[in-house]
């Protein structure tokens, strides 16, 4: 039997059986992105103690200079992804996570400023890869599902790569310039087996496109297009995305060194820990939504998820100032909190958006959107904070940044559903309702 008709036969059988199907496009994605994950954060595990370039921590320049790749790779994506065409994304996603290791490869032996160099090169494809691999979920009845489980993946991804990496280098004794390269190279067999399996998936059935609105490329005109109708309330949720994402950006990539300031240096394992309570905390707080039939119910439920995420970052920041909270408690909880707030932006709020207004579009252009901008206001940040004089306290500007989160977010999300009302009333509250099968 040639592996053409394997294949086929394959994705035949997936479009069948929808229980097979859920399960496999699942894992498959949580898979993948959790690979790329392997090339992106292992690095923020490394303390590179007493290592400075310029007068500035070569960890924060390492830190930065990723970050501005990865920023200037969702302004990319912005169009790469909304046009790309299905039978090119798995080459695409091959092609940019192997155009990021090359640069790990060369860290260890190149000096101090081509190693900041490199961080930025290697930052430049990786910020596709979510609205890439998003793409082959989108659209479908299971979408809710589907899409939950794929978000959940950062959060145990972040957490996972960065246990691999602190093992790496304790274990296998790999000095912390080796250690980013190892730890991606560990990842490659399930990133194969992952995107074989993506490339497997039938396209949404004519079920899933009645049930969820027609998703296809989105060329120049209909991006303007669709902005121009939703505009302000798309600015509201991005306003509330950026203020999540510079939170969720510091809290994970200096965990380790909040840890360390407050005097309980991290174990290999506690990154894991932390980032699995996180993890499962919200599979099981919005597992249960993609039952929800209305899909205008469902945005209105979101935007309380993510207002009450937001809530929960605050609390729980004021009880650690307070010292009713221990510093990995408090770390846990808040993590808890920005994943309940952050998860919906990556998947399901913006899948539900096109669903309820009956848009064609896709909903990784909107990822996208909101991405660029979330990552534009972090780099940001820490350019400023480069700016500076003295010392970062990094337990400082997250507590700081902690309050902001709770305060901003519910504000702008509650605008942003006042705005969406009128679309609401223009397509009715009892369309699209079909329950998933």
């Amino acid at each position: 039997m040639s592996s053409q008709t394997l294949s086929g036969g394959f994705r035949g059988w997936l479009a069948r059986n929808p229980a097979a199907l859920t399960i496999i496009a699942g894992l498959a994605a949580f898979g993948a992105y959790t690979s790329m994950y392997a090339f992106r954060k292992p690095f923020t595990a490394a303390s590179f103690s007493g290592l400075k370039l310029a007068g500035f921590d070569l960890k924060v320049l390492l830190v930065v200079a990723q970050m501005i790749g990865y920023t200037i790779s969702k302004f990319t994506g912005i169009k790469v992804v909304s046009e790309a065409l299905p039978g090119r994304r798995i080459a695409m996603i091959a092609l940019l996570i192997g155009m990021a290791f090359f640069p790990l490869v060369l860290l260890p032996f190149v000096p101090a400023p081509l190693q900041v160099l490199c961080l930025l090169v290697n930052g430049l494809p990786l910020g596709m890869i979510w609205g890439l691999v998003f793409s082959f979920l989108e659209g479908r009845k299971v979408t809710e599902f589907l899409g939950l489980g794929m978000s959940v993946s950062f959060i145990f991804a972040s957490g996972w790569t960065k246990t691999v990496g602190q093992l790496v280098m304790s274990q296998w004794r790999v000095n912390e310039m080796a250690m980013p390269a190892v730890t991606g190279l560990l990842f490659v067999p399930l990133l194969a087996v992952c995107l074989w399996l993506l490339s497997q998936l039938p396209p949404p059935s004519a079920e899933d496109v009645a049930n969820r609105s027609v998703r296809k490329p989105m060329d120049s005109p209909a991006r303007r297009q669709f902005l121009r109708r939703f505009g302000l309330p798309l600015a509201l949720l991005v306003l509330s995305y950026i203020v999540l994402s510079i939170y969720r950006d510091l809290r994970d990539t200096f965990m380790a060194d909040v840890l360390k300031e407050l005097g309980q240096p991290p174990s290999s394992s506690v990154f894991a820990r932390i980032e699995s309570f996180a993890g499962l905390g919200v599979m099981a707080a919005l597992g249960g939504l993609w039952f929800i039939r209305n899909h205008w119910t469902a945005l209105a439920v979101y935007h309380w998820v993510i207002g009450l995420g937001a809530l929960l970052v605050g609390g729980s920041t004021l009880l650690f100032q307070g010292g009713h909270l221990t510093p990995v408690v408090w770390i846990s909880v808040t993590g808890l909190g920005v994943y309940l707030a952050y998860v919906p932006f990556n998947s399901i709020l913006f899948d539900r958006l096109l669903a309820a207004t009956r848009q064609t579009g896709t909903a990784s252009f909107l990822i996208s959107v909101a991405d660029a901008g979330g990552y534009l206001f972090t780099m940001i940040l820490y350019l400023a904070r480069l700016g500076t004089t003295g010392e970062i306290k990094w337990t400082h500007l997250t507590l700081q940044m902690g309050i902001i989160v709770a305060v901003a977010t519910p504000l702008l999300t509650l605008a942003s559903w006042f705005t969406l009302r009128p679309h609401r009333q223009a397509t009715g509250t009892s369309s699209n309702s079909v329950r998933p099968a």
